[in-house]
């Protein structure tokens, strides 16, 4: 199988199919956050224990990481592109359907459905992402993972206005303008076209098995910024309401505060990654995220919690969006299979973290429970190494592979 010649049109492809990605990143970060936000309005509407709200929400990791395996499979009879198009207007779809039920036996369905297409949609964004940057010969990661979480700040902000409103309604006037756009972007995804040879190198790879042993460290570093991140989102309103007694409207700006400074340093962050390397950028960020936690662990006010969250989102931003990018340094001919194989702990850490957090402050306090994520944070430091670049030669945006 021959690779595809670079064209005098392909730059302004590339660019146009980087943009249709960022608006795919942008749009699930928007309805994964319109979800998470409304999960009171979800146990009230449906009656829900929080017992049996905690088992369900358990579920749902576990259940993206089935899809985030299953796309594996799915990318090689079809493509990352074709899997991704598919995926993303069901999974805002299902969004709509949770608004649907008041019983416990119509969430369930909905829930489970949830799960297995943001595990999908996951993996396959981040395998076109992965692409992308190997074809562009530099990093560009972050700025994908910046659009999501612009898209989480859009997401919660319509949820914070909508608080009021049933959730069918909010779910579906918000599904009117996503499921649209993402059918649009869907359209200038990158193919053969834009990747060249990457898609014929992966189709022929796809037969093979890539090691676990050298993902391992990537895996753990991961699950373990994941873990942080899910302390944030599931735990930090909790900390502050309930160890430093402060209000509901005031809790909510320590996500808030975490979502920014993760936009803000995704939005710069490449520019880091290209002039101290991805080593560098991923052992300061671990330690500038475990300083975060400290601060939030320490806190004796909830404007010093807000503020320890706020650090942690700068020191995070980075370490997710770069364990991809080295996955795909690793297995530049099979980094299908590297993407989805690594996607799968990013539900580990979710997984992990709220039972982990929950677990510890019921037993002590929240502010004792947020010192386990920060030691599993600082325990990336040592792992940064795994992040340094392979002596190869980078592809050139504009020549990157001519062999026939």
């Amino acid at each position: 199988m021959t690779s595809a010649e670079p064209t005098a049109e392909q730059p302004a492809a590339l660019r146009q199919a980087r943009t249709a990605l960022l608006v795919s990143f942008l749009l699930q970060g928007a309805t994964f956050a319109l979800l998470v936000t409304r999960i009171p309005g979800l146990q009230r509407q449906y009656a829900l224990t929080d017992g049996t709200l905690t088992v369900i929400l358990a579920a749902v990791p576990i259940l993206a990481g089935v899809g985030s395996l299953c796309s594996e499979q799915l990318v090689r009879r079809t493509s990352p592109r074709a899997v991704l198009r598919t995926v993303q207007p069901l999974l805002i779809l299902t969004l709509v359907t949770g608004g649907l039920g008041h019983r416990l036996w119509a969430l369930v369905p909905v829930l489970a459905a949830f799960g297995l297409l943001t595990g999908a949609l996951d993996a396959s964004m981040n395998m076109l992402a992965v692409a992308l940057q190997h074809r562009y010969g530099r990093s560009i990661m972050l700025g994908f993972y910046a659009a999501y979480s612009l898209g989480g700040i859009i997401g919660a902000l319509l949820a914070s206005a909508g608080a009021r409103l049933h959730l069918l309604t909010l779910f579906g006037a918000c599904a009117v303008v996503l499921i649209p756009a993402a059918l649009l972007a869907g359209r200038s995804f990158a193919g053969p076209r834009e990747l060249g040879s990457a898609v014929q190198e992966a189709a022929a790879a796809a037969a093979r098995a890539i090691p676990w042993k050298p993902l391992l460290p990537l895996c753990a570093v991961l699950a373990f910024a994941y873990i942080a991140d899910a302390t944030v989102s599931n735990w930090s309103a909790k900390d502050l309401t309930e160890s430093l007694h402060s209000s509901d409207r005031v809790a909510a700006l320590a996500y808030a505060g975490y979502l920014t400074t993760l936009l803000i340093g995704r939005t710069v962050g490449d520019r880091w990654v290209q002039r101290f390397g991805a080593t560098a950028v991923v052992r300061a960020g671990a330690g500038v995220a475990a300083l975060g936690l400290l601060i939030a662990a320490l806190a004796p006010t909830p404007w010093l919690g807000i503020a320890g969250f706020t650090v942690l989102g700068v020191g995070n931003c980075a370490v997710i969006p770069q364990v991809f990018a080295a996955g795909g340094r690793l297995f530049p001919d099979d980094l299908d299979a590297a993407v989805a194989r690594l996607n799968l702990f990013n539900y580990v850490g979710f997984l992990v973290g709220a039972p982990l957090v929950g677990a510890i402050a019921g037993a002590s306090s929240y502010h004792w429970a947020l010192l386990a994520p920060m030691l599993l944070v600082l325990a990336v430091v040592p792992l940064a190494g795994h992040f340094a670049a392979p002596a190869k030669r980078p592809l050139a945006l504009d020549h990157a592979s001519s062999r026939a």
